[in-house]
């Protein structure tokens, strides 16, 4: 008992503290360092002590994705440096017009992250444009983190087919590809991009209906104007990452990302070479961003590898896959729970895809419906208020409040996908 009033305490607190605006690398190795300890779990001795399981964790999850994070961070921020990120957005606003500045942000974001681009870096990159968006729309700065949100974890992140790291995870668990059971997905993936945009706009109209709206700020950045170049050298490097993670996912599994993402840099600096503003800057940001990233969700991950030792999580694994009725219902609670935990989707799954998955797949289930509504389910409880990408948007990025910011987050990238996992449940079960 004193194990799962730690374990939930443990989580809660990192909730409010991260709320109020504490770092997660303090606020996650302190957090759980209280769930260790309410389970009798060794702070220094032992071999499965405190410290070495928590560093465990963190350094495990940056072993295996550095590669990941760090092109992705290069290539997002090659986008950026050269024009080509822009020249996506100018021309999505170009055939949208500027007043739909919401669904430009969103699309924007789409494709950026359907292209392979770190979710991380597409905030970055987008943010520019969603700013000047929103400020020629007047409309409330707080919602930017929202339409960011919602257009890069949603029904992209863990669509078929999509590059990222949380369609990938169950490739290694479950022998499947990153198009597993592509037709529901799809279904899916639409119906929650209606769903989200039109709740999002929903509560954009009603905040300016109520005196809502834009506010500059002294630190606003400043829109730099040179030549682009044209949308379809811009679009070119990510259909070379999309082009080689399909051809080449059988073969390498998980690693074909390094490759597709490495072909997408090089591509851009091929075709793009003469765009570059300040390549040198763009290579140190790169590399900032990508340990900002990949240590914010690591940090995370650390505090659920902690969890991952007590008798309480035990417990909780053991009741969530034990529960009656569809193995499908079953593995989707069990990752959304996990996933919730450690506050990260590719957290999550690397977490609880080797304790759920033998499981399940043992139970008959279909892996490649079961590679499906993992991934859609890793991302949903993964966007509560400590998730590392939330933090980084909304503070670094957006530099915004939680308490401004995040509810409309949570409604777009939490409850949405929720939807969106029933539905997709449901029609695995027809």
């Amino acid at each position: 008992m004193l194990s799962m009033i730690g374990l939930i305490g443990g989580l809660t607190l990192l909730i409010v503290l991260t709320l109020r605006g504490v770092n997660l690398f303090i606020s996650a190795p302190l957090c759980a360092l209280g769930v260790a300890v309410t389970s009798n779990v060794s702070v220094l001795a032992g071999d499965a002590n405190f410290v070495t399981t928590y560093m465990d964790g963190f350094s495990g999850f940056i072993a295996s994705w550095f590669f990941m994070f760090l092109l992705g961070s290069m290539f997002g921020k090659f986008m950026e440096d050269t024009g080509a990120a822009d020249s996506l957005a100018k021309s999505i606003i170009d055939k949208l017009g500027r007043k739909q500045a919401v669904l430009a942000v969103v699309l924007a974001c789409a494709v950026l992250t359907y292209g392979g681009v770190s979710v991380f870096i597409v905030a970055f990159s987008v943010y520019p444009m969603a700013l000047s968006l929103f400020k020629d729309a007047n409309l409330p700065r707080r919602f930017i983190p929202a339409a960011l949100t919602f257009g890069s974890v949603t029904f992209t992140m863990t669509s078929a087919g999509s590059p990222e790291i949380q369609n990938w995870i169950p490739i290694k668990y479950l022998g499947t590809s990153p198009y597993a059971a592509w037709e529901v997905s799809l279904v899916v993936a639409c119906l929650m991009a209606v769903m989200g945009y039109w709740w999002l706009k929903k509560m954009i109209n009603k905040a300016v209906a109520n005196g809502e709206c834009f506010e500059s700020r002294p630190d606003d950045p400043e829109t730099i104007v040179r030549d682009l170049p044209s949308p379809l050298k811009s679009l070119i490097p990510l259909l070379v990452v999309l082009s080689i993670s399909f051809f080449f996912h059988e073969e390498f599994q998980q690693n074909a990302l390094i490759l597709a993402l490495l072909g997408g840099v090089l591509s851009l600096v091929i075709i793009n070479i003469k765009h570059f503003h300040r390549p040198q800057n763009a290579i140190n940001e790169a590399t900032v961003g990508a340990l900002l990233a990949i240590g914010n969700t690591a940090a995370v991950v650390g505090f659920g590898s902690v969890a991952k030792i007590t008798p309480a999580f035990e417990q909780a694994v053991t009741a969530m896959t034990g529960l009656p009725g569809n193995e499908l219902v079953g593995a989707a609670v069990a990752v959304s729970v996990i996933a919730g935990l450690t506050g990260s989707a590719s957290g999550g799954q690397a977490i609880a895809l080797p304790e759920v998955g033998p499981h399940y797949l043992e139970a008959g289930v279909n892996p490649e419906q079961l590679h499906r509504i993992v991934s859609i389910s890793s991302g949903a409880l993964d966007s509560l208020p400590h998730n590392g990408y939330i933090v980084t948007t909304i503070r670094a990025i957006c530099k915004e409040t939680h308490g401004a910011a995040y509810w409309p987050i949570a409604a777009v990238t939490v409850v949405v996908p929720f939807i969106g996992l029933a539905i997709a449940i449901g029609l695995f079960m027809i």
